[in-house]
């Protein structure tokens, strides 16, 4: 879990979350357990896309990959982990910061869903059944809206309600997010029709 956690990366989800917690008055350590959990998540798939059965990648920021360095078996349980912590990560991190319970709550759902069937699965699953496929650019802007932007979204919307920000504030960095997470997607695209 480590050895992928700590390999680096931009920490974009993880500065959003902290970002948007401040915008709406939040104290920047109620968003540190939620932007951590956001770079487990987001860990998390990278460990699982580079599976042989998923993208079946060697190298990941020009170091093995998870499955490479451990074992395919290992990299499974440990994204599958990381997952698992990251929820537990938000619920003892907000109530050592004072978060109330229902903001808890509602961040952790909020993270769920950005990985389940309204996000990153979603995303992950039409992927796969387009690979080798000619798709059309509405199926690989909804892949990578879906394994990409969604996540980005529920990190500023996880600091927002931790922060306690109002619904208004809530839904206008949720809106901002996703500006932000589709402005990521042409970026992605451009790579894959360039590589």
């Amino acid at each position: 879990m480590r050895y992928s956690l700590l390999a680096g990366g931009k920490r974009v989800r993880p500065m959003l979350a902290i970002a948007a917690c401040e915008m709406v008055g939040g104290a920047e350590a109620a968003a540190v357990p939620v932007a951590c959990a956001v770079e487990m998540v987001h860990t998390m798939t990278l460990i699982h896309d580079d599976l042989p059965c998923m993208d079946d990648d060697d190298l990941r920021r020009g170091c093995p990959t998870n499955h490479v360095a451990f074992g395919v078996s290992t990299a499974l349980l440990a994204g599958d982990a990381l997952l698992a912590l990251s929820f537990e990560h938000v619920a003892r991190g907000c109530v050592e910061h004072g978060v109330p319970a229902d903001r808890a709550l509602r961040a952790v759902a909020e993270l769920a869903n950005s990985v389940g069937t309204a996000g990153l699965a979603a995303g992950e699953v039409v992927d796969i059944a387009s690979e080798g496929a000619d798709v059309d650019l509405a199926t690989l802007e909804y892949i990578h809206v879906h394994k990409t932007a969604r996540l980005l979204e529920a990190a500023a919307v996880c600091g927002a309600i931790v922060g306690g920000g109002g619904e208004e504030e809530i839904e206008a960095i949720r809106r901002y997010a996703r500006y932000v997470g589709r402005a990521a997607v042409p970026a992605a695209l451009i790579c894959i029709t360039a590589c």
